[in-house]
């Protein structure tokens, strides 16, 4: 009787066989994890400039509010007491009281720091010692090449070069404010500029 059936391979994966499957599998599981890790790290970047952009557009409102209600000191002396370029010191009066308090915009390392310093005593005089610092942006990196605050005259148009340092206090109409921000240089999506600029009302062109 002839034997009619077809051969039947009984051949197994080889060990070899397997350990590149499991390999190329593992290969696979790393790289889904990985493609995730740096979608989420994307997405906290991005998230962490745009909390980090709304709030500072709304500090430098705050900025440009006290700037343009600048005005002579509760003692006479000019609105704008100094003008750096990473300093800026104004009287404001920013409370419901009569007196102008001396406003005082500076930096120490990457933050943006403001001093509010109310006049008293009897004859009024500011001191110091009373001045009220809090942060106002963090993790600022102009460096020397981007001023935090640069200063204009009456001239200015629009495209006007800022004048140069050291300013003259009585010549400044305008002030515009740029603060770069990136809360991890390590990591995407990278720094964001914040700029706002505001004039002084209080000031007439022939002071």
């Amino acid at each position: 009787m002839i034997n009619d059936e077809l051969p039947q391979n009984h051949r197994g994966f080889t060990l070899v066989e397997v350990l590149i499957s499991v390999g190329i599998m593992v290969a696979i599981g790393f790289a889904i994890a990985n493609f995730q890790t740096d979608l989420f790290s994307i997405n906290t970047g991005v998230q962490n400039n745009l909390s980090a952009q709304l709030e500072g557009r709304k500090i430098l409102r705050t900025v440009i509010s006290e700037l343009r209600e600048a005005s002579p000191s509760s003692l006479g002396a000019f609105p704008l007491a100094q003008a750096g370029t990473s300093t800026l010191t104004i009287y404001s009066n920013i409370d419901s009281d009569s007196y102008k308090e001396r406003i005082r915009y500076f930096t120490v390392g990457n933050e943006l720091r403001r001093g509010v310093l109310k006049p008293s005593g009897n004859p009024l005089v500011y001191n110091s010692a009373n001045e009220n610092v809090e942060v106002m942006i963090r993790n600022i990196i102009n460096g020397t090449s981007t001023p935090i605050f640069e200063y204009f005259d009456e001239n200015y148009t629009g495209t006007t070069t800022p004048l140069s340092q050291p300013v003259n206090v009585l010549s400044v109409r305008l002030v515009r404010i740029t603060v770069i921000v990136d809360k991890d240089a390590n990591r995407p999506p990278g720094a964001i500029t914040i700029t706002s600029q505001g004039m002084l009302r209080n000031l007439k062109s022939n002071q």
